[in-house]
């Protein structure tokens, strides 16, 4: 983790000594819950460092945005997040049990009091009035194409706030065939900003979505239907 505030700060993301040694205890416990709970395939240091933690903070946020990372997996790219900017608020939107109890340890261990979990399936948060249209940002790493993940984000999101997809080397085709998805959503894709992460060859893309109007109620339909009939 040694360089890991060195290369945040080429990100525009400034680290203390304090939340440089909560990364730290952030690796470490990935590593040991792995050993018995399948969290992640990357567990070497300098790919922790690089593809979990770097990775999750070339998203762009906004002083005191109303976050939900959905789909977060072992927490990406949402606790990097919450440690990173504690004006943040972050939910952790994940429908696995297991990581959900590695989520809470973290939280707890790391003293985050910016950060909550959500145990749901996407399409159940979508339509519950405590998460409809709440949040100022909601972000998505590795867990779906574009069209069907607009439906799981879009209907988080206030009006005039914002969806990321954090995207490989499909991030252009996936966007464009998701222009239907935008247009029933009450989406408008505002760009693609391709970022470089120190010894990775391929680039990584951030698909940047504004929501401009009220997603219909219909949606986001239930569960299994979007990946199973995508818009």
């Amino acid at each position: 983790m040694g360089r890991l505030a060195d290369d945040a700060a080429r990100l525009g993301v400034t680290l203390n000594a304090d939340q440089e040694a909560q990364f730290e205890q952030l690796a470490a416990e990935l590593v040991c819950w792995n050993a018995h709970t399948n969290l992640t395939a990357i567990t070497d240091p300098e790919g922790v460092r690089v593809r979990h933690f770097l990775d999750s903070l070339t998203v762009p946020v906004r002083p005191d945005d109303r976050v939900i990372d959905v789909g977060t997996g072992a927490g990406f790219p949402g606790l990097p997040l919450a440690l990173a900017h504690p004006s943040l608020r972050v939910t952790l939107l994940e429908a696995t049990g297991k990581k959900i109890a590695f989520l809470e340890h973290m939280i707890e261990l790391l003293g985050l009091t910016n950060a909550v979990t959500l145990h749901a399936r996407a399409e159940d948060a979508g339509q519950h009035p405590a998460h409809r249209a709440a949040y100022d940002l909601a972000v998505a790493r590795a867990v779906a194409r574009l069209p069907v993940l607009l439906e799981y984000l879009l209907p988080l999101v206030r009006v005039g706030g914002r969806c990321i997809a954090m995207k490989g080397i499909t991030a252009h085709e996936e966007a464009e065939s998701a222009r239907r998805a935008l247009r029933t959503l009450g989406g408008r894709l505002i760009g693609i900003e391709t970022v470089m992460l120190p010894g990775v060859a391929e680039p990584h893309h951030l698909v940047m979505v504004e929501k401009t109007a009220s997603t219909p109620p219909l949606y986001p339909r239930k569960p299994g239907t979007p990946s199973k009939k995508p818009l």
